[in-house]
């Protein structure tokens, strides 16, 4: 198969109507890339929630008031730290991915998903929880978290830095990255592999109809597995 996609929408366009993380993640594994899927507890807000977008990595870490006067970084006498210029800078097809802090606060919520929204963002994945839950579901945005906590993060942690890299829970991610999340859970996708990754993926996804359909015509699993070695 060959590359058939011109650009990020439309490739974006052709993985929702055909892909799903399973199948991603199993390309990557074919690739040796083993490590790509984030925690299981960062689920969607609803399971039908699709989301695809380039990463924008936000780093998180915890606080101990809301304005600290005095000391050394000038970022713990603003609230929020650079949150709000995170949010800004926010470009359309881009997922606000954000971790680094301790899960005792929601890194997420209502009027920092509608800015998001109003920028073109495909979506939202926090390394803990979200809040403002009726609101985001109201949006209709694409969020994954741990669930729903109302506690605020305002004297509680900061965002000290973005656009750069993070990890969470071994797996690394690069501005430019792409994220992919659904019911099943969210993958990374390396920039570097990206189109590898998603070739294999669409392939697979467009052979596993075959080997469903012969299943559901009786073939048996082991036949399947010899004819097709998809399973």
């Amino acid at each position: 198969m060959k590359k058939f996609w011109k650009n990020d929408e439309d490739l974006f366009k052709h993985a929702r109507k055909e892909l799903f993380t399973a199948v991603i993640g199993d390309a990557m594994d074919k690739m040796k890339l083993f490590h790509q899927f984030l925690p299981p507890r960062i689920q969607p807000l609803k399971n039908d929630m699709f989301l695809i977008g380039r990463a924008m990595p936000v780093l998180e870490a915890d606080t101990f008031e809301e304005l600290s006067i005095g000391g050394q970084n000038k970022l713990m006498a603003k609230p929020f730290g650079l949150m709000l210029e995170a949010l800004d800078d926010l470009k359309k097809n881009e997922v606000y991915i954000c971790t680094g802090s301790s899960p005792r606060y929601a890194l997420i919520g209502e009027l920092m998903m509608t800015r998001a929204m109003k920028l073109g963002a495909a979506g939202a994945v926090a390394n803990g929880y979200s809040r403002d839950t009726f609101g985001l579901l109201d949006l209709g945005f694409p969020v994954f978290s741990y669930g729903n906590y109302a506690q605020d993060q305002g004297p509680r942690g900061k965002v000290i830095d973005f656009r750069v890299p993070i990890e969470i829970e071994g797996v690394r991610i690069s501005p430019g990255d792409i994220i992919v999340g659904d019911v099943d859970g969210v993958c990374v996708v390396p920039k570097v592999f990206e189109d590898k990754i998603f070739l294999r993926a669409f392939e697979k996804a467009r052979e596993e109809k075959t080997v469903l359909k012969a299943i559901q015509d009786g073939m048996s699993a082991v036949e399947a597995w010899e004819k097709y070695q998809i399973m």
